[in-house]
């Protein structure tokens, strides 16, 4: 299963909810990879804790592979590498965790034949050795979307290979009005997309949406706010899911929320468990938003037409 997680605007959450979600899923018992295509700024490492990792890494990182082709790219085991305590050591009945890292101080390039072959042939092993491959791309028109959506188009993989996209946004007036447009506007999605030889209704629904630092006027945590705040909030939210509605970001397309979560907002970092239960920093809600969308990127039944 590749999942291609793209969003319009730099700042929505995008990178740090992705690898929360390849931790998620690794934790429930698959095996995942996370591919660090934001090659304008590839710092999942960061979020992941590798110290070797944290800004890219000196060589051999996806950049390097992609352009000049040689050897495989460099793989960290997540489990044995990370710093941060409650990540050392896999738990039982984990699957395993990778990250392939991008290479530091290198920046986005454009596409080439050389480096569609690569990327397609890198994302075919990929997919034939884990359950679940999360390809983490820069935010906009990026080439590093045009050069997946060419490297997955038709006859480039395996027919059983599933690829499936991910579009976030906060959830905000301007942030959804910028999602539509990465996906339905002039050169986003899906016209780079039929241009590299897709079908754009079959593309289309294979694309949904992830609501990020989202504010529930109704949530235990918004107690200590007056009366007029939360109705307030309440008129904004309504107005947020009727524009949501009519530009094609709604409930038909929604695959999940994420709550604004102050570890997620502050740290950027991995939510486990004892953050919830021993340390009390991050919220239960979020850690379930979270494992809930782990299930659903691979749940049919969440993907399909409504």
């Amino acid at each position: 299963m590749l999942i291609f997680a793209t969003s319009d605007k730099g700042g929505t959450g995008r990178s740090v909810t992705s690898c929360n979600v390849a931790y998620r899923h690794a934790l429930q018992g698959k095996d995942a990879c996370y591919l660090d295509f934001d090659f304008g700024s590839p710092t999942a490492g960061a979020i992941f804790d590798l110290p070797d990792a944290l800004a890219g890494v000196e060589e051999g990182g996806l950049h390097s592979h992609l352009i000049s082709g040689g050897a495989a790219p460099r793989q960290i085991n997540v489990w044995a590498n990370s710093q941060r305590e409650v990540l050392r050591g896999r738990p039982g009945g984990a699957g395993e965790l990778i990250l392939f890292p991008g290479d530091r101080g290198h920046g986005e390039f454009g596409s080439t034949p050389d480096i569609v072959d690569r990327c397609a042939a890198l994302l075919r092993r990929a997919d034939e050795e884990y359950d679940l491959v999360l390809v983490d791309l820069s935010a906009g028109r990026s080439y590093a979307t045009e050069i997946v959506l060419a490297a997955t188009a038709p006859g480039r993989l395996p027919e059983d290979v599933v690829s499936r996209w991910i579009v976030f946004h906060r959830w905000t007036k301007q942030h959804i009005i910028a999602a539509s447009s990465l996906v339905e506007g002039p050169q986003g999605i899906l016209d780079t997309a039929e241009q590299k030889g897709h079908d754009r209704a079959s593309l289309a629904e294979r694309i949904r949406f992830v609501r990020t630092a989202v504010l529930d006027p109704a949530a235990p945590e918004q107690a200590g706010l007056r009366p007029e705040q939360l109705a307030w909030l309440d008129v904004c939210n309504r107005r947020l899911q009727s524009l949501a509605s009519r530009n094609g970001v709604g409930q038909a397309k929604l695959l999940g929320e994420v709550p604004l979560d102050p570890v997620l907002q502050w740290q950027e970092q991995l939510l486990s468990n004892d953050d919830v239960w021993m340390y009390r920093t991050a919220n239960e809600r979020t850690v379930s938003a979270l494992e809930e969308l782990a299930k659903k990127i691979v749940d049919e039944t969440a993907w399909e037409g409504l």
